[in-house]
């Protein structure tokens, strides 16, 4: 696969409809106005991205920034990442996932900590997933979703280095 075949757009106002549908198939659970009308923020046009193939939507990846623990600090939470299924195994997701991952290493206000997401407990092709991207399991929330089952969720980190500004 050449770099070419996959592009990434920043989620805007615009295309927040295909994030919207696409989110509908990828996803067991609706998410809210209030989430739509975040992921279009401009400071995250580095951090909601649609993922295309050859020029196709076929994924998203969202994340939101939360304050860190010191002054000038935040941790970058993966909201959603998800693939339609025929376009699974061809390294989509490293892609998005690394695109975001670089994102944060580079992003200086406020400097990005680390990376933290949620996983549902049965899901352990997701929790390989993001472990084999550096991820480790911090804890376990046993009520995390509400509407669907299994309730629990593993909670993912993976601490961030910041790029040295030239």
């Amino acid at each position: 696969m050449t770099r070419s075949d996959v592009s990434f757009a920043s989620v805007t106002a615009a295309n927040s409809g295909t994030v919207r549908k696409l989110n509908s198939v990828l996803f067991p659970i609706r998410y809210s106005e209030k989430f739509y009308k975040d992921i279009v923020a401009p400071e995250l046009e580095n951090f909601c991205k649609l993922v295309y193939f050859n020029d196709i939507p076929v994924g998203t990846i969202c994340c939101r920034i939360d304050k860190g623990d010191h002054e000038g600090e935040g941790k970058l939470y993966l909201m959603t990442m998800g693939i339609l299924a025929p376009y699974r195994s061809r390294q989509l997701g490293t892609k998005a996932l690394e695109e975001i991952l670089a994102a944060a290493t580079s992003h200086k206000k406020p400097q990005i900590t680390c990376v933290r997401l949620h996983v549902q407990e049965n899901n352990e092709d997701a929790r390989r997933f993001y472990e084999r991207h550096g991820f480790t399991a911090v804890g376990k929330e046993p009520e995390y979703y509400k509407k669907i089952e299994p309730h629990g969720a593993w909670i993912l980190e993976k601490k961030m280095e910041q790029k040295p500004t030239s």
